[in-house]
């Protein structure tokens, strides 16, 4: 099975997720504050050796119409730019109301939104992650 990151990328943080050994299961790990390109690579670099990333999935915000608009557009600039940095191929997952999906599973857990942003970017990576697996699981049926 392919180790993979997935990443919920934002304009101040970047929720990242990972598998199982087995390929099953997405987890959040962690948030990355983003307060520059250089602030983003040496914690996703240290991650992708510790677990040997062989690809990075990658929400993309389609518009609810389908179309690649303006945020598109600049999440997949990002993630070119970080698969070149990383010497890692990038796959994209369509993100809509993954943020929105992730928001409802705290309020189900009785937790504050507000106080929550990085947990609901990791939860919101897993469910960009968790998409992947189970498309790939499908697809090799």
């Amino acid at each position: 099975m392919v180790s993979a990151l997935g990443l919920d990328l934002g304009a101040k943080r970047i929720g990242v997720a990972g598998c199982d050994g087995t390929g099953l299961i997405a987890t959040g790990l962690t948030t990355i504050r983003k307060t520059n390109f250089e602030s983003v690579l040496e914690p996703l670099t240290q991650l992708i050796e510790e677990r040997s990333v062989e690809i990075l999935v990658v929400g993309l915000p389609y518009t609810m119409d389908g179309q690649i608009g303006f945020q598109a557009k600049k999440i997949q600039k990002f993630a070119h730019r970080l698969s070149k940095a990383l010497a890692l191929p990038v796959e994209f997952v369509d993100e809509r109301l993954t943020s929105y999906e992730a928001e409802q599973m705290l309020k189900a857990e009785r937790r504050s939104l507000a106080d929550h942003k990085e947990l609901i970017d990791r939860k919101a990576a897993a469910i960009i992650l968790q998409q992947w697996l189970d498309a790939r699981r499908d697809a090799l049926k």
